[in-house]
């Protein structure tokens, strides 16, 4: 790794009206490393970011570049400068191939002025080789997974040799393969000499791949720390600005053990996705439903809240069987769910935050089928004020709204109808520290009241951290069960995976004891 930064940021100010989004911010990106950029939402890394594309201008400061100053005024000048910037909403065009969207705007011609396709199609598979990936140039981008459109963003980085490559939130929608794919990747280009700087919440992530973190706060850089020395809890404090020891909150108490589950389910099967699943959860219990991507859990949500007909099973509410033929049944027999995706099934972006909070109450608030204006605005302002929603935020769009912000909005949706059961399905995804911290107070408060939640999730951390018991499923069986007081890592992952650290089967062990 070079000692010299290829890339060097020097007193970047930058203000909105009313906003000082930076405060004299430098940073510097050394050729071969992994520079972790890490921050709460809001703390400037989006308008940093854009600075370095050339998709913003800084107020003052100056982008030193081989130590010489240079004017970054637009994208094309960030590319001239070895510069490629990989959002998180990706910038392919998706009824394009993937040779004509990693040459697109740097077209290879032909003696007769006309494109050379054959050009193209030799040259960006020999880039996705370069990547280790094997990949056919004349399909859509439309037809590819995340994991694949990633790989073809970063093949257009190379193709116009990038020094720097920064991938924002680069994993929020990968499975763990994909996931453990891409960091393969990022230490095949930290090798070849490329600097990386990497931008995401996940801790783990960060200190698997990371040389070194920078942390901005409020605009402004407060620390930045060799990731071989550095804690995710002295890193995570740096973030928000204050302990976060106890981030999960204090497990309750006062779960009665021979109540009634509020939420019982008994042998759930649903086609070829589950097979014989069941658990229960009583009244103030937090169970959590782990395993690996495509175990099946989200699949459980879906067919317990009506969303997906089940063909075997019995779902019961305070012991009494029940059918529900849609979300709607569900809905009114006190059952609300988080969906995984809360931006495509969770909010209705364009609407003002009231009117999302408010959305699956509408009887409550209406009369004679109108809704009261009134009513609407009360049922907003006390949720707002609960979940530590500025009032003035009631009237913007929701998809203005941070990640952790957003995610209030749709449970605030469902605790305005008072719900028996509760499911999360993964309720922090794309959600800063500081924001998972609140999240997971909210959820011990839900729990407090007497609602049965149940909580999806693909961060073990957080399994262990949220949840009184843990049911574990593995390829759409419900594999075991462990109490909170006696789960480990290692052992939600020899369920998850039927593969013990010796490498023999966990359930042959098991069935031996048996």
């Amino acid at each position: 790794m070079a000692d010299h930064p290829v890339v060097a940021m020097r007193g970047i100010v930058k203000t909105y009206p009313g906003v000082r989004a930076l405060s004299s911010v430098d940073l510097s990106i050394r050729s071969g490393e992994v520079m972790a950029l890490v921050g709460e939402n809001g703390a400037g890394k989006s308008t940093l970011l854009k600075i370095l594309a050339g998709a913003a201008r800084a107020d003052e400061g100056q982008i030193l570049v081989d130590g010489e100053r240079v004017a970054i005024n637009s994208p094309r000048d960030a590319q001239d400068a070895g510069i490629a910037v990989i959002y998180q909403e990706l910038n392919l065009a998706s009824h394009l191939s993937v040779a004509e969207n990693v040459y697109v705007g740097r077209e290879p011609r032909t003696r007769l002025g006309t494109v050379d396709f054959g050009a193209m199609r030799r040259g960006s598979e020999a880039l996705l080789r370069g990547l280790g990936v094997s990949l056919d140039s004349t399909r859509l981008v439309g037809d590819l997974n995340i994991a694949m459109r990633q790989m073809v963003e970063i093949a257009k980085a190379l193709l116009v040799n990038a020094r720097v490559v920064v991938m924002d939130e680069p994993t929020s929608s990968l499975t763990e393969e994909e996931v453990d794919a891409l960091l393969a990747l990022v230490r095949r280009l930290r090798e070849s000499g490329v600097a990386v700087v990497y931008v995401s919440h996940r801790m783990r992530e960060i200190f698997e791949i990371a040389d070194r973190i920078t942390v901005l706060r409020d605009g402004a850089v407060v620390g930045v720390r060799e990731a071989d020395a550095a804690r995710p809890g002295d890193i995570v404090q740096m973030m928000v600005g204050r302990d976060l020891e106890d981030l999960y909150g204090v497990r309750a108490s006062n779960v009665d053990e021979k109540a009634v589950p509020a939420l019982e389910v008994r042998g759930l099967g649903c086609g070829a996705l589950l097979h014989d699943v069941s658990f229960s959860v009583r009244p103030g219990e937090i169970v959590a439903l782990s395993g690996l991507i495509g175990a099946g859990r989200s699949h459980a949500a879906l067919a317990i809240f009506g969303a997906r007909r089940r063909t075997a099973g019995q779902v019961l509410l305070d012991g009494v069987p029940r059918r529900f033929r849609s979300p709607k049944d569900a809905m009114a027999a006190g059952i609300g769910l988080v969906p995984e995706d809360r931006k495509a099934q969770g909010l209705f972006l364009g609407l003002p935050v009231r009117e999302n909070m408010s959305s699956a109450s509408l009887a409550s608030i209406s009369r004679l089928a109108f809704v009261s204006g009134r009513r609407d605005r009360a049922l907003a302002g006390r949720f707002a004020q609960q979940l530590n929603l500025r009032s003035s935020a009631l009237e913007v769009g929701a998809g203005t709204l941070s990640g952790g912000n957003q995610q209030k909005v749709v449970l605030a949706r469902w605790l305005a109808r008072s719900p028996r059961v509760l499911i999360l399905d993964e309720p922090t995804r794309g959600v800063d520290v500081g924001a998972k911290a609140e999240i997971y107070a909210l959820i011990r408060r839900i729990a407090a009241d007497g609602v049965a939640v149940l909580v999806i999730s693909s961060e073990l951390t957080e399994v262990l951290g949220i949840a009184d018991r843990i049911v574990v499923m593995r390829e759409g069986y419900g594999v075991g069960e462990l109490d909170a007081s006696d789960a480990t890592e290692k052992r939600v992952m020899a369920l998850a995976t039927g593969v013990q650290d010796d490498g023999t089967s966990y359930l042959a062990q098991n069935s031996e004891r048996s």
